[in-house]
């Protein structure tokens, strides 16, 4: 099975504070529209399964500025955990792009068995290249990290701007399919405001996400989360 080239896009991150977020949401409401899948008032929850190696590979990739890496995750969206996505996340001169492939709950309740074998029997090349990974590399589930977002869409240039909110850690992978139990606070009183777009950022969308004194920095949610393993 052949698979298609991944779209890399460009990735802008920014911490900002409480006050700065009320203004910036605020004005973002007035020029943007919300992602159609959010609930009524543009926000929804995101919750993430982080893989990473014995020797925290993606890690310690991330914290150096590796230019060329990738990480692993498993995500669902809201509290509904039967909709689940497997994603391979890479990041390469600058820009970021991602595979995906279904998963059911009770295949990531295997995975957090150690359970990998069903893998290759899908015959999904993502699977397969996980399954390897698992095996070859140590790769295993390791840190869960969770957030509301707000999302907002424009047209031109494929931008999507997010207001990620309430950041919050697992105590364990196991935590991932029982929403309930996510509860560490990781980064009070800060948001994290993402800016993705294609090949070029729009005028309109530079100037609604100005902040003053800020710049664009790394920011991993999952790097956040790993205080807390």
């Amino acid at each position: 099975m052949t698979t298609k080239p991944i779209r890399l896009r460009h990735e802008r991150k920014h911490q900002i504070s409480l006050p700065e977020d009320l203004v910036l949401a605020g004005r973002l409401r007035k020029l943007f529209v919300h992602d159609p899948y959010a609930g009524a008032d543009g926000v929804y929850r995101v919750t993430s399964l982080y893989f990473d190696t014995p020797y925290d590979a993606a890690l310690r990739e991330k914290l150096d500025g590796v230019d060329r890496r990738e990480k692993f995750r498993l995500r669902y969206y809201g509290t509904d955990t039967s909709f689940l996505r497997l994603e391979k996340k890479i990041k390469a001169g600058g820009l970021c792009g991602k595979r995906s492939a279904r998963l059911t709950p009770e295949e990531a309740g295997r995975l957090l068995a150690g359970e990998y074998d069903f893998l290759l029997e899908k015959e999904e090349p993502l699977l397969t290249e996980l399954y390897s990974k698992l095996r070859g590399h140590g790769l295993a589930p390791r840190t869960v990290v969770c957030y509301d977002r707000e999302a907002f869409l424009y047209a031109p240039g494929h931008v999507r701007v997010t207001l990620d909110r309430k950041i919050r850690a697992g105590r364990s992978p196991l935590d991932f399919l029982h929403p309930e139990r996510i509860q560490i606070p990781v980064l009070e009183g800060l948001t994290v405001l993402e800016v993705k777009y294609d090949a070029f950022l729009p005028d309109l969308v530079r100037m609604a996400v100005q902040v003053p004194d800020r710049q664009a920095g790394a920011c991993s949610k999952y790097a956040l989360c790993r205080r807390f393993d």
